[in-house]
């Protein structure tokens, strides 16, 4: 039978592959998984956003590390497999492109993982970032390799004989790092990671993003006096 392929809305979409999110061989995220919460560093006490938590594959290991994590994602799905997995940590449901029910300040640190190419209002969700995270706290955002989404990659699952496509937003390095620094955030770092033997190992079918960037990170922080 012929695999058909559907283009669902991105909250439809991940609601759909929520109870397979974990068992699908995804190199990006395990290329997101090795590096990204590596660049946070979340420390004992601190509270954490981790903004786009999907089925919670960060919010344990912040956890472990003595962080209070909270959740927030769109994805009524994903916070279900979340809730299970994770039952102690505060979720919420809530778009990252609009204000977000989040007192101003409220958090050390912030996470946002492997949303960003989901966001056509980029700018909104640094600014709403910004705003919850406390002065002087960093901020760590990763993404899709720009060069990844403008060679037509995308997030994508299968159930049954169904190919589920997601899309991917093209934005630049540049771009990133313009609207992190328009919304207030400053020394702005990145980072590109490039899939190795170690990916390829692991998850065989990645074999063509062998030393080919797979992942872009952008660290940056709050200003420690900040009135914005």
């Amino acid at each position: 039978m012929a695999k058909k392929i559907e283009r669902p809305g991105v909250r439809e979409g991940y609601d759909l592959w929520s109870g397979t999110y974990d068992q699908t061989p995804n190199p990006v995220v395990a290329m997101d998984h090795r590096h990204t919460l590596g660049l946070l560093s979340p420390r004992p006490g601190e509270s954490v956003l981790d903004a786009g938590c999907g089925t919670g594959r960060n919010l344990g290991r912040i956890a472990s590390a003595g962080a209070r994590p909270v959740g927030v994602d769109f994805s009524l799905g994903m916070l279900r497999v979340a809730r299970a997995r994770l039952p102690q940590v505060p979720l919420l449901q809530a778009d990252l492109q609009a204000a977000l029910p989040l007192a101003d300040n409220r958090f050390s640190a912030v996470l946002c993982a492997l949303i960003g190419e989901h966001l056509d209002r980029l700018a909104v969700a640094f600014s709403e970032l910004f705003r919850v995270l406390s002065p002087g706290g960093p901020m760590v955002f990763s993404v899709y390799h720009p060069q990844l989404a403008e060679a037509g990659k995308e997030a994508n699952f299968e159930l049954g004989h169904t190919e589920y496509r997601l899309g991917a937003v093209r934005h630049t390095i540049p771009g990133y790092v313009s609207l992190a620094s328009a919304a207030g955030f400053v020394q702005v770092e990145t980072f590109e990671f490039s899939g190795d033997r170690n990916l390829v190992r692991a998850i065989p079918s990645a074999h063509d993003l062998l030393d080919r960037p797979v992942i872009f990170a952008l660290r940056a922080r709050k200003p420690e006096a900040c009135y914005h």
